[in-house]
Protein backbone atom coordinates (compact mmCIF):
# COMPACT_ATOMS: atom_id res chain seq x y z
CA UNK A 1 0.00 0.00 0.00
CA UNK A 2 1.07 3.55 -0.65
CA UNK A 3 -0.07 6.48 1.48
CA UNK A 4 -0.22 10.01 0.06
CA UNK A 5 -0.67 12.91 2.46
CA UNK A 6 -2.95 15.46 0.77
CA UNK A 7 -2.84 17.98 3.62
CA UNK A 8 -1.23 21.38 3.81
CA UNK A 9 0.68 22.02 7.03
CA UNK A 10 -0.90 24.48 9.46
CA UNK A 11 1.57 27.08 10.69
CA UNK A 12 1.71 30.51 12.27
CA UNK A 13 0.85 33.25 9.77
CA UNK A 14 -0.05 30.90 6.91
CA UNK A 15 -2.13 32.34 4.04
CA UNK A 16 -5.90 32.32 4.56
CA UNK A 17 -8.95 33.17 2.46
CA UNK A 18 -9.48 36.97 2.47
CA UNK A 19 -11.51 37.94 5.54
CA UNK A 20 -10.90 34.65 7.39
CA UNK A 21 -9.20 34.71 10.81
CA UNK A 22 -5.42 34.73 10.79
CA UNK A 23 -3.66 31.58 11.93
CA UNK A 24 -1.74 31.66 15.17
CA UNK A 25 0.21 28.68 16.47
CA UNK A 26 2.15 29.41 19.63
CA UNK A 27 3.83 27.41 22.35
CA UNK A 28 1.79 27.74 25.55
CA UNK A 29 3.91 25.39 27.70
CA UNK A 30 7.39 23.96 27.20
CA UNK A 31 9.14 20.80 28.38
CA UNK A 32 11.52 22.97 30.39
CA UNK A 33 8.68 24.72 32.24
CA UNK A 34 6.33 21.80 32.87
CA UNK A 35 7.94 18.59 31.56
CA UNK A 36 5.45 18.54 28.66
CA UNK A 37 4.70 20.70 25.65
CA UNK A 38 1.43 22.27 24.54
CA UNK A 39 0.55 24.59 21.66
CA UNK A 40 -2.32 27.04 21.45
CA UNK A 41 -4.09 27.28 18.08
CA UNK A 42 -6.24 30.08 16.76
CA UNK A 43 -7.67 29.58 13.29
CA UNK A 44 -10.82 29.55 11.25
CA UNK A 45 -12.70 26.34 10.53
CA UNK A 46 -11.80 26.63 6.83
CA UNK A 47 -8.03 26.84 7.30
CA UNK A 48 -5.66 24.80 5.14
CA UNK A 49 -6.89 21.47 3.82
CA UNK A 50 -10.45 21.29 5.09
CA UNK A 51 -13.93 19.86 4.67
CA UNK A 52 -17.07 21.98 4.35
CA UNK A 53 -20.32 20.83 5.95
CA UNK A 54 -23.65 21.62 4.27
CA UNK A 55 -24.26 24.20 7.05
CA UNK A 56 -21.32 26.24 5.74
CA UNK A 57 -23.47 27.73 2.98
CA UNK A 58 -27.00 26.71 3.97
CA UNK A 59 -28.66 27.80 7.21
CA UNK A 60 -30.25 24.88 9.03
CA UNK A 61 -28.40 22.25 6.97
CA UNK A 62 -26.33 19.47 8.57
CA UNK A 63 -23.27 20.46 10.56
CA UNK A 64 -20.15 18.30 10.89
CA UNK A 65 -21.21 16.75 14.19
CA UNK A 66 -24.50 15.67 12.62
CA UNK A 67 -22.82 13.71 9.82
CA UNK A 68 -21.68 10.13 10.47
CA UNK A 69 -17.94 9.35 10.26
CA UNK A 70 -18.39 7.25 7.11
CA UNK A 71 -19.27 10.45 5.20
CA UNK A 72 -15.61 11.44 5.48
CA UNK A 73 -13.90 8.38 4.04
CA UNK A 74 -14.34 5.75 1.37
CA UNK A 75 -13.50 4.59 -2.12
CA UNK A 76 -12.66 7.50 -4.42
CA UNK A 77 -11.22 8.38 -7.79
CA UNK A 78 -9.25 11.30 -9.25
CA UNK A 79 -10.98 12.33 -12.48
CA UNK A 80 -11.08 14.95 -15.21
CA UNK A 81 -14.26 16.53 -16.52
CA UNK A 82 -13.79 14.69 -19.81
CA UNK A 83 -13.65 11.26 -18.07
CA UNK A 84 -16.40 8.76 -17.40
CA UNK A 85 -17.12 8.77 -13.65
CA UNK A 86 -18.25 5.92 -11.46
CA UNK A 87 -21.31 6.33 -9.24
CA UNK A 88 -21.40 6.24 -5.47
CA UNK A 89 -17.74 6.94 -4.71
CA UNK A 90 -15.84 10.09 -3.75
CA UNK A 91 -14.85 12.26 -6.71
CA UNK A 92 -11.70 14.37 -6.71
CA UNK A 93 -11.00 16.62 -9.67
CA UNK A 94 -7.61 17.11 -11.31
CA UNK A 95 -8.69 20.50 -12.70
CA UNK A 96 -10.81 23.49 -11.70
CA UNK A 97 -14.52 22.70 -11.77
CA UNK A 98 -17.40 25.17 -12.09
CA UNK A 99 -21.11 25.14 -11.36
CA UNK A 100 -21.89 24.04 -14.92
CA UNK A 101 -20.75 20.54 -13.87
CA UNK A 102 -23.11 20.32 -10.88
CA UNK A 103 -25.86 18.19 -12.44
CA UNK A 104 -23.39 15.65 -13.78
CA UNK A 105 -21.56 15.43 -10.44
CA UNK A 106 -24.80 15.15 -8.46
CA UNK A 107 -26.05 12.40 -10.81
CA UNK A 108 -22.97 10.34 -9.85
CA UNK A 109 -24.19 10.43 -6.23
CA UNK A 110 -20.76 10.91 -4.61
CA UNK A 111 -20.58 10.86 -0.79
CA UNK A 112 -18.07 13.75 -1.01
CA UNK A 113 -16.27 15.83 -3.66
CA UNK A 114 -12.85 17.47 -3.60
CA UNK A 115 -10.55 19.66 -5.63
CA UNK A 116 -10.48 23.21 -6.92
CA UNK A 117 -14.23 23.87 -6.87
CA UNK A 118 -15.89 27.18 -7.69
CA UNK A 119 -17.87 28.80 -4.88
CA UNK A 120 -21.07 28.31 -6.89
CA UNK A 121 -20.37 24.60 -7.32
CA UNK A 122 -19.57 24.21 -3.62
CA UNK A 123 -22.82 25.95 -2.71
CA UNK A 124 -24.81 23.62 -4.99
CA UNK A 125 -23.08 20.47 -3.72
CA UNK A 126 -23.50 21.47 -0.08
CA UNK A 127 -27.15 22.26 -0.83
CA UNK A 128 -27.49 18.65 -1.97
CA UNK A 129 -25.87 17.49 1.30
CA UNK A 130 -22.52 16.57 -0.29
CA UNK A 131 -19.49 17.60 1.82
CA UNK A 132 -16.65 19.24 -0.10
CA UNK A 133 -12.88 19.12 0.42
CA UNK A 134 -10.72 22.04 -0.64
CA UNK A 135 -7.10 23.17 -0.45
CA UNK A 136 -5.90 19.65 -1.10
CA UNK A 137 -2.18 19.26 -1.68
CA UNK A 138 -0.44 16.87 -4.08
CA UNK A 139 -3.51 15.45 -5.81
CA UNK A 140 -1.20 15.08 -8.81
CA UNK A 141 0.50 12.15 -7.03
CA UNK A 142 -2.67 10.08 -7.38
CA UNK A 143 -2.98 8.24 -10.70
CA UNK A 144 -5.89 9.51 -12.80
CA UNK A 145 -8.75 7.07 -13.09
CA UNK A 146 -7.42 4.70 -10.45
CA UNK A 147 -9.55 4.01 -7.38
CA UNK A 148 -8.08 4.73 -3.95
CA UNK A 149 -9.29 4.96 -0.36
CA UNK A 150 -9.71 8.48 0.96
CA UNK A 151 -9.69 9.50 4.61
CA UNK A 152 -10.43 13.09 5.64
CA UNK A 153 -11.93 13.19 9.12
CA UNK A 154 -12.88 16.56 10.62
CA UNK A 155 -12.82 17.54 14.25
CA UNK A 156 -16.25 16.86 15.77
CA UNK A 157 -17.08 20.52 16.32
CA UNK A 158 -20.59 21.08 17.70
CA UNK A 159 -22.46 23.02 15.02
CA UNK A 160 -19.30 22.88 12.88
CA UNK A 161 -19.55 24.42 9.41
CA UNK A 162 -16.11 23.13 8.46
CA UNK A 163 -12.87 21.79 9.90
CA UNK A 164 -9.24 21.34 8.99
CA UNK A 165 -8.54 17.68 8.17
CA UNK A 166 -5.58 15.38 7.75
CA UNK A 167 -6.53 14.19 4.27
CA UNK A 168 -4.83 11.04 3.00
CA UNK A 169 -5.16 8.73 0.03
CA UNK A 170 -4.30 5.05 0.31
CA UNK A 171 -3.45 3.32 -2.97
CA UNK A 172 -2.91 -0.35 -3.68
CA UNK A 173 0.51 -0.73 -5.27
Amino acid sequence: MKWIDLSLPIYNGMPVYPGDPEVTVEVAHTHEERSWELRRLSLGTHTGTHVDAPSHMHAGAASLDELPPERFCGPSRLVRLSDEWPSGIGLFFAESVGADSFERIAAANPPFVGGELSEELERALLGRGIPTYTDLYRLDRIPLGKDFMFYGFPLRIAGGDGSPVRAVAMLDE
